[in-house]
Formats: C-alpha cells, structure tokens, sequence
C-alpha cells in the first residue's frame, strides 16, 4: 500500500464522538457529545414540514438560500450594529464544523501560526493541521480559564496568522469579558492578523456574563471571521446548518473553498431554519432561562452528592474533576479515558476524558453536559451516587 498523509497521524479521531460510540454499545446516558434530547420549535418542525411536499429540494447557489442569508445578515448586523450585505458577507455551511475548517482553509498557508486557548474544542487542533499550519498554545488557567496577557503577546510575536476565540468556551464555560476581547483584538491588529471566533454557544450564557462578539469592537470587523451554527440555539444539530460572517474579500475567498468541499448545506434545512433565525428577543430569553435552570439544577445536585465541578458562565457544559478517584487503590495509574470509559460501564452515564481538550498534561477533568430533560438528569445524577460510594 502507498504510503498515507503524514498529517493525519498528527491528531486522533475524536474523542468526543468516540466516547458516544462507547456509550451508544453499553446503552448509558450519552453526556459526552453535546446534544439535546428534546426537540427543535414548533414553528421550525412546522415549517419544515411544508417545505417536503412543496420543495425547494434542489441545490441552492453554493453559499446558501438567499432567505437564510438574509436573516443571518439581519440578525448579526443587529448584534453588532452594523449592515452585512448577505450576498457577499455569509456563506451557510454544513455545520460549524464545515465553518471552522473554510475559515482555516481560506486564510492559513502551509506553515502558518495559529494560536489556540488551551482547553480548546478538539476540532480546532485537526483543522490547523489538515490545513497546512501550526498550533501554538495559549493556557487558560484555572480555575476561571483566565488567560496570561504577557503569554498571549509572546505567541503573537511567533508570526502568527490568527487567532481562534471559543466564546462562551467549549469545554470550559468561560465568557469572554470585553476588556479581554478588547486585548485579544489589539494584539490581532498590532500583528496583522485574523480572529476567527467560534460563536455557536452565543445565546447560551448566564446572568450577570454578557457575550462580546469580536466583529462588533472597534475597527475589529475586517480582522475578525465569525464562524457559528443554528445547531445547539435551536436545537438542530442533526441538520448541519454552520454559517461563516466576514469582510468581502475573505467570503469571496471562503466561498471557493465552500464550493468544493461541500457544495451547498441541504436545501431544505435552510428554508426552515429561516423561521428560527428570524425569532424575536423572546425566544432566546426562555432558552436563556430553560438552561439556566438546567444548569442550577444540575450544579446543586452535584454539591450535594459531594462531586467537585466547575460552574459554567455559558455553553452547557460542566467540568467534573476526578482527582479524588484516581487516588484510590482500584484507579491507581489509571488515565481519565479510562476512568470515562469503566463510569460508562460500571455507573452508566458517559463523559468525555479532559485530556482530549488540554495541551498540557491534565488528567484529572472529565467533561459532561446538561442539555437533557429533567427526567434523564435525575437519572444521571442517581447514577452519579454511586461514584461517592466507591
């Protein structure tokens, strides 16, 4: 056989998605991929339904329906105060995952820097490596996944090309507050170079946090590529709608590499979805309070089983930590992908290894969410119960 991509052997598959395969074969609570069990709006599925018997079914022109454009362009000009042209502006890709890896593709030359937070969303390491370029690693330290101004300046004096921003942060929970936005963004114009935000979680944060979006800072549009996602706002996520919002000249650009990955997202699902991206303020205040709610619950449920955790300000996503476990006799030497997969076993609730999210050797977090119904909570937790046991 032919020798494969030197590349690939640089990152494994995911851990995320493997540990669901894990679960899905044990038949435990799935908490490792993030994923609600409940359904989209009404109004979306009703939509939806319409368009299967009177269409489009076809392709749409590569960079997306001209109605999801537009109220893309609607709703992002509105949060950041300013007039997006949706004809040459977004692009709607299939998925974030697709979103991230255009933006990456479009602007990275083999051999570029990237700056990634470390804990980072384990797709952001492949992306930089399948296109061409190099990590270079910037710790959030615990335990409020601050960032070291001086370390962050330092990475970008490494002739960097851009910098991704997580923002609510996928594992962590951290919002981004406006001053470090504001630093991020003076040092991405100092150095010449791009932020490419992740911004799926946007509508998914906690009172008193207020999410910053990095295109909307002064003089930050033309540097700043927004990529996100209808997945997790509307609970979508099978449907693989992402979209990427820039300056003219990046989106003229991305949309080549759209062309030929992906073609188009599906013709459907984006006629539908128009519905969702057209809500009022009213919508994403009850999601704002349903996972609010969830993550109180949540939170309080582990104090009192006695399981130290962290308290997300957004995303819904929490972080266990293990220490204790792993210090007694029957885990002793044990990594957290193996302590994830025997609580898959033996306690049936599925988490996700820290360490497939960390650079630095971090072994003593696993990652869960609460994107579940009431009732699969309380399951969860019962289950959890039996950890304090051991």
């Amino acid at each position: 056989m032919p020798r494969l991509s030197d590349r690939v052997d640089l990152f494994t598959d995911s851990v995320i998605r493997r540990m669901t395969r894990i679960s899905d074969a044990y038949g435990a609570i799935n908490l490792s991929q993030g994923f609600p069990d409940f359904d989209p709006p009404k109004e979306i599925l009703d939509a939806l339904a319409n368009i299967t018997y009177t269409g489009p079914h076809q392709y749409t022109i590569t960079y997306g329906s001209y109605n999801l454009r537009s109220a893309l362009a609607r709703k992002h000009g509105k949060a950041i105060n300013r007039t997006i042209d949706p004809d040459k502006e977004v692009l709607v890709t299939c998925g974030g995952t697709e979103a991230m890896m255009c933006a990456m593709m479009t602007i990275c030359n083999p051999g570029d820097n990237v700056i990634i937070f470390s804990p980072f969303y384990e797709n952001y390491m492949a992306d930089i490596i399948l296109s061409g370029a190099n990590p270079i690693y910037v710790p959030l330290n615990p335990p409020d996944f601050s960032f070291d101004k001086q370390v962050l300046e330092d990475a970008f004096k490494q002739n960097v090309k851009a910098i991704v921003v997580c923002n609510p942060s996928n594992p962590t929970g951290k919002v981004f507050t406006k001053e470090e936005m504001e630093f991020i963004g003076s040092l991405a114009l100092k150095h010449d170079a791009f932020v490419i935000t992740d911004e799926v979680y946007e509508h998914i944060i906690y009172e008193p946090y207020q999410h910053v979006h990095m295109a909307g800072l002064q003089d930050m549009y033309d540097n700043t590529i927004t990529c996100s996602s209808l997945s997790k706002t509307y609970s979508i996520t099978g449907w693989r709608l992402g979209y990427l919002i820039g300056p003219e000249k990046v989106m003229e650009n991305a949309k080549k590499v759209h062309d030929f990955l992906t073609i188009c997202a599906p013709t459907p699902l984006q006629e539908a979805a128009c519905i969702g991206v057209n809500f009022d303020d009213s919508y994403y205040k009850k999601l704002q309070k349903m996972y609010t709610e969830k993550r109180d619950y949540f939170c309080k449920r582990l104090d009192d089983i006695g399981l130290k955790h962290t308290t997300p300000q957004g995303t819904y996503f929490v972080m266990m930590d293990i220490s204790e476990f792993l210090s007694m006799d029957i885990f002793k030497g044990w990594t957290d992908l193996q302590f994830c997969e025997w609580m898959i076993k033996k306690i049936g609730v599925a988490a996700v290894p820290g360490s497939s999210f960390f650079r630095e050797p971090v072994n003593n977090l696993i990652r869960l969410h609460f994107a579940r119904s009431r009732d699969i909570l309380d399951e969860v937790l019962n289950r959890l119960e039996k950890l304090v046991k051991i």
